[in-house]
């Protein structure tokens, strides 16, 4: 889904996406408690206070050793107080540590605004010489300027000390809107097994009923996806759907309406008409209205594609319902699989038995392996904050170049999607960088098989993309420039492109096993996954467009006489495939207006540019080493050391396009 950002933290001083332990003295004990968490977090940032001081006490010419490095230093300990508040605080399974690392991300993100109004340290930035600076620390001076601008530092003393309240509160309200839709785990109940039909065996065992005789299914991924595509039952399909678009309801429609209002008034006293063109004045796409423009572009590309598809589900429908002119979206994920079985021989339980989960996850390794040129090693002896979660070593030959957890399985309490922590951002010569994978993928403790379905293996590769990003990122001097710090429209392009070896039937066959004889899946049966995943394309994108819209208008406007559950209905009308369904509430469980806010946009835009970067190993091999290579050298391993554009023009030796996008779209080429 995504890298989880600290959005409250601007880019200030050097931006943060990652995590922290040093090299050669890594940490073995990756658990905390409420008390030790505290005490952690209150460390660093007293460290940080007196680094700050430091900076501040120089006496004479600014320089960079006394001014950027101590600032660099700052940075590291607030990098690794944020990020491991952020990560704790979505995935501990004590209720008392989350709730202590809720309250640390406050007290972090206080000392983030107080840097970004500290008129102080923004001159000391500002005075230190530069003139015979390599170009990383140009490139990490002239973003730290932007930011310190951006936070508000120029405005008047009672301008900052409103900016530095809105920002306070802000972090409590995204908190909120975050934990309400975690704790939500809403439910049905079905009557017997019979009304599981259509549902793969493993699924009904899994499901067996309780004392009162009825089966409980819930809104959680595992449960949820599986009972939309493959539930017979209509009336219980509809059910489910309306919990789960009631998740976070109605507790977040008022968190929403006071998030909205303060991001108005804050981007009102830094200058802006509204949030949206505040936030994109350090993206690649720049304003708000560039937004509206790219969102209306896509929306329009994919306007005939999404009528031949949803042609193709009514008449699907209609065996079912005879006189049915229209489908609804809890019927989306049903009559798709349909159409897939009838017009392609394809049903997706069919692959199911190929995805049992340690072999994709081994597969995933071996693959990603095999294109970088990277090893894997399990980590022995860590003490984890859960028993499903496990520590890996990365090494490029013999040298150590990063750590990461898997954090991969469903529980209470924890996030509830599918992302990229961080946890320690990289800097060369003095720490590793460090990730954490975040997903709900099937247990093989606790359900045998553990059989995923295909589009859990392509969110496994998507998240992996996005640590291998870390991973190769991390190792430049300045936080700002090391670890995943480029524009966020940009960030979703690695981990979109690796995508696309979860669907070569090549690949597949490298992992892809029958869990019971072992033997590949059969390239015909790919060969049909890939056409079957081509129809519905046209559907989505402008699903994908709709909550784009809905990102962006939501912040484009005055709120103050904004009703959110209308303006969601409008745009549906506008953009989305299907109808609005009457009592559902998805805005109160679209966790991405919180860290995304306006800029829902950036997972489109990104695929642009992943499609364009795809078209460069679709000129030879999946693993072809010299392009391999050049594009882990250009994209992966540059970080933030340049534009993203640059970055993506070093790669191709040309600008990116729309073109390979377009064909793909338009089925003018096949899927890949």
């Amino acid at each position: 889904m995504s890298i989880k950002r600290n959005a409250h933290i601007m880019t200030l001083c050097f931006a943060l996406t990652g995590m922290t332990v040093s090299r050669p003295c890594l940490a073995n004990n990756l658990d905390r408690t409420a008390d030790g968490l505290h005490q952690e977090i209150a460390e660093h940032l007293a460290a940080a206070q007196k680094l700050l001081e430091q900076v501040l006490a120089v006496k004479g010419g600014r320089t960079i050793d006394n001014t950027l490095r101590p600032a660099n230093e700052m940075n590291m300990h607030l990098d690794t107080a944020s990020e491991k508040a952020s990560l704790f605080a979505q995935t501990h399974p004590d209720e008392a540590v989350r709730t202590a690392a809720e309250k640390a991300q406050q007290d972090v993100s206080k000392f983030f605004t107080d840097l970004g109004l500290n008129r102080e340290l923004f001159e000391a930035f500002k005075s230190a010489d530069i003139s015979n600076a390599d170009n990383d620390t140009r490139r990490i001076m002239e973003k730290t300027l932007r930011d310190f601008r951006l936070a508000g530092v120029d405005r008047d003393d009672a301008t900052r000390k409103r900016i530095k309240q809105l920002q306070d509160e802000m972090v409590k309200l995204n908190q909120a809107f975050g934990k309400n839709i975690r704790e939500s785990v809403r439910s049905i109940k079905v009557d017997s097994p019979s009304d599981l039909a259509g549902l793969p065996e493993d699924y009904i065992e899994a499901h067996a009923p309780g004392d009162d005789g009825k089966i409980t299914i819930t809104t959680d991924y595992p449960d949820y996806i599986p009972f939309m595509n493959y539930a017979k039952s209509d009336k219980y399909r509809l059910a489910i759907y309306r919990e789960y678009r009631k998740r976070g309801y109605p507790k977040n429609l008022s968190v929403l309406s006071d998030l909205l209002t303060k991001r108005a008034e804050l981007a009102s006293l830094l200058g802006f008409d509204n949030w949206a063109d505040y936030i994109t004045q350090d993206k690649m796409i720049g304003s708000a209205a560039a937004i509206d423009k790219f969102v209306n572009k896509i929306a329009e590309l994919a306007k005939a594609p999404a009528e031949r598809d949803m042609a193709a589900l009514i008449v699907a429908k209609r065996l079912d319902f005879p006189d049915a002119d229209r489908i609804l979206d809890y019927e989306k994920g049903y009559y798709e699989e349909r159409v897939r079985s009838t017009k392609f021989d394809f049903d997706s339980q069919e692959a199911r038995p190929y995805f049992e989960f340690s072999r994709v996850q081994q597969g995933l390794f071996d693959v990603t392996g095999r294109l970088f040129g990277v090893e894997f090693r399990p980590v022995k002896g860590m003490k984890l904050w859960h028993k499903d979660v496990t520590a890996w070593d990365i090494y490029d030959g013999d040298e150590h170049i990063g750590r990461f957890m898997l954090d991969l399985h469903t529980r209470p309490g924890k996030y509830k999607h599918a992302a990229c922590f961080g946890y320690q951002t990289g800097i060369r010569g003095k720490r590793i960088p460090i990730s954490v994978l975040v997903c709900n993928f099937p247990n093989p403790r606790t359900s045998s098989p553990a059989l995923m379905e295909h589009s859990d293996v392509v969110t496994f590769f998507h998240e992996f993309g996005h640590l291998l990003h870390a991973m190769f990122s991390g190792h430049h001097d300045w936080i700002g420039i090391s670890g995943i710090s480029t524009e966020w429209d940009f960030v979703e392009a690695p981990s979109q492109m690796l995508e696309e070896w979860s669907w070569d039937a090549n690949v597949l066959r490298m992992f892809a096993k029958h869990h019971e004889t072992g033997e590949p899946i059969p390239t015909a049966m790919v060969k049909k996954m890939r056409a079957a995943r081509d129809f519905g394309k046209g559907m989505q994108v402008r699903q994908q467009m709709f909550y784009a819209s809905m990102s962006l208008n939501y912040h484009n406007r005055d709120p103050k006489s904004l009703d959110t559950t209308e303006l969601m209905k409008q745009l549906t009308d506008r953009y989305a495939p299907c109808d609005y369904i009457e009592d559902t509430y998805m805005q109160c469980s679209f966790g991405h207006l919180t860290g995304y806010s306006a800029i829902y946009y950036t997972y489109m835009w990104s695929m642009v540019i992943a499609k364009d970067m795809f078209s460069e190993f679709e000129k030879t091999t999946m693993f072809d080493p010299s392009v391999a290579k050049r594009y882990r050298r250009s994209i992966l391993e540059a970080g933030g050391a340049k534009p993203a554009a640059k970055l993506v023009e070093d790669f191709l030796g040309r600008e990116y396009s729309f073109d390979a996008y377009g064909k793909w779209l338009r089925g003018d080429t096949p899927a890949s």
